[in-house]
Parts: structure tokens; C-alpha cells; sequence
């Protein structure tokens, strides 16, 4: 199961009763979060999960409200005890970007490894951290800006006729599935030898700050969740979402519609937009399964279909 945890959805600057952008997933123990907007770690403190497991941090961009945060997180994460490296992905720059803000995080007892991503490679990369299948995709705003698709693949089921037919022993069966690969009598067995086809995982994509493209669609396609920014509810906004390269609830929705995802978070609010739930009904107006997103609104997502909150 999956833990996916809307650590902040403000969008520009904090509010008294709204942390800035940032996402937690949760899987076997291990964390990655998108985003580190200013307070990320207050709220991440407030939720309870602890901060020494997350093993990578992925920003959309450089603007401030969703990487100002970086400093502190890379401290208090100091703080927790780990030493392990902590990976850090991002647009092109970012290595300029976090030596800035480093100049007020220099010691700490982890390495720090920036990964930048390049157009080039969106279509065909998939970065792999843990159990996590990130794969990534620019879309359309005023700097630089990708959107994160993540998948939790699951093998498929043990099948018995097969191990049987190869003569593996019983006893090497649970080292193949965990390990992929096994020794006996010389020959090397892999766990695709003995393995149904892969079954059905979980996916969440995640989409701000921007404008989706024409390829977004596809991208986000099928996913079990989408949480997708709205900085504008009603459509009267629209002028001036285009001018800022931002979407409106009817431009999320529409967006979650023709991915033919399975439900949609909105997030990243204006601070003009004071209560969004007032306007959920433009948004179920297209896209019916459509949640009002709000610090620490958080969800596990099971394998088959599965999907219960907490």
C-alpha cells in the first residue's frame, strides 16, 4: 500500500492556516517528497511520519513558494541522524539553485546528490528510487517546469507449475521472488522464470505549478490519483490564468477527464481563495470524483483497486 500525504497546498506565500506546496509518498517505509515550499517541514512534523526516511526530494521549479524550504529540511533531516545520501531532482539549474541556499545548510553529515533533468530524456527515462518509478514531463509556465508521474509496480504471482517444471527447490522459492535471482547446481534461475505477467500497480501524478501540453493527457493517463494545481476557482479567472501560466478548477477537472484518471486533488490555491471548497461544484461539474485539497489531506491506495482512506 501506498501513503500519499498533501503536505501543503498554498500556492505564492504562506498562510496562517495553509503551508506551501509539498508532497509525501510513503511506500515500505521509505519517503519521497515533491516540493519543499517554506514550513514543509512543520507540517511534515505535524503529520508524524518522521523525516530521516526520505531518501529523495523532487522539485517542479525554482519559484520560491515551492523550494524555499530546502535549507531547514536539509537540517532537520541532519539533525534525524541519517547518513545515507540524499538525492535531490530537479530542472536544469538546480545545482546552482540548492548551492545558494546552501550557503545557510553547509554541515551535514549525509551527501547531497543533485540530479538535473533534461527535456531530452522525459520521454524515455524513468528514475527509480526505492520501490518508486518516477518517470517526468515539462509542461508550460513562466520558469521551467516539469510534472511527476509515479508508479509502484507489482510482479506478477508466484507460479508454482513453473518453479516445479525447472526443478528449483522449494526453499530457493522465497529468495527468487525477494532477491530476483538464485544460484542452484551451477545454473542461474531469475525470477521472471517463475513469474505470471506483472500485475497492476498503483500510479499518482502530480502537476504543478503550469499549463498542461498536448502530451499531458497521456502522461497522466489512468492514473489512480491526480493532484493538480488550481490557483483559480472560477472561470471568470481564466484571463488571467493564462496570463500566469496557472489553471482554474474547470482546467483541472477537464485535464483529470480526458486523463481518465480515477480522482483528482486540487491544490496550490491562490491566497486570494480564502475558502475553495465554495467551489468544488465547477469542478464536479466535469470531473465528478474531484476532492478540495488541505494540509496533510492524506490517503493509502491499495493494490487492485483498493483504494480506502484513512
Amino acid at each position: 500500500m501506498l501513503d500519499v500525504c498533501l503536505l501543503g497546498t498554498g500556492g505564492m506565500m504562506p498562510m496562517p492556516n495553509r503551508y506551501l506546496s509539498s508532497l509525501l509518498l510513503r511506500y515500505n517505509g521509505k519517503m519521497i517528497l515533491f516540493d519543499c515550499g517554506e514550513g514543509t517541514q512543520v507540517t511534515l512534523k505535524m503529520q508524524g511520519y518522521g523525516i530521516k526516511p526520505i531518501d529523495a526530494i523532487f522539485f517542479t521549479h525554482f519559484h520560491a513558494d515551492h523550494i524555499s524550504g530546502l535549507p531547514g529540511m536539509l537540517l532537520t533531516i541532519g539533525n534525524s541522524g541519517r547518513t545515507e545520501p540524499l538525492k535531490l531532482f530537479g530542472p536544469k539549474g538546480l545545482n546552482e539553485v540548492v548551492t545558494g541556499l546552501r550557503k545557510i545548510a553547509q554541515d551535514l553529515p549525509y551527501e547531497v546528490e543533485i540530479i538535473e533533468l533534461s527535456k531530452d530524456n522525459q520521454e524515455t527515462e524513468e528514475i527509480i528510487v526505492d520501490d518508486f518509478h518516477i518517470k517526468y514531463h515539462f509542461i508550460e509556465h513562466t520558469v521551467t517546469c516539469i510534472s511527476y508521474r509515479i508508479d509502484i509496480k507489482r510482479k506478477g504471482k508466484f507460479n508454482v507449475k513453473k518453479a516445479l517444471s525447472l526443478d528449483i527447490p522449494k526453499n530457493l522459492w522465497s529468495i527468487l521472488q525477494k532477491q530476483g535471482v538464485c544460484e542452484y547446481m551451477g545454473k542461474m534461475y531469475y525470477d521472471t522464470d517463475v513469474l505470471d505477467a506483472a500485475r497492476k500497480g498503483i500510479s499518482v501524478s502530480f502537476f504543478t505549478d503550469g499549463r498542461p501540453n498536448e502530451k499531458t493527457p497521456e502522461f497522466i493517463s489512468g492514473s489512480d490519483l491526480f493532484i493538480c494545481e488550481s490557483m483559480y476557482a472560477e472561470n471568470d479567472k481564466m484571463e488571467k490564468a493564462l496570463l500566469n501560466k496557472h489553471m482554474t478548477y474547470s482546467d483541472a477537472s477537464t485535464l483529470a477527464k480526458t486523463g481518465q484518471v480515477k480522482e483528482l486533488w486540487l491544490t496550490h490555491f491562490s491566497p486570494a481563495l480564502s475558502e475553495p471548497e465554495l467551489f468544488l461544484d465547477i469542478a464536479k461539474n466535469i470531473f465528478e470524483n474531484t476532492v478540495i485539497g488541505y494540509d496533510r489531506l492524506t490517503k493509502t491506495l491499495f493494490f487492485e483497486e483498493k483504494n480506502k482512506p484513512i
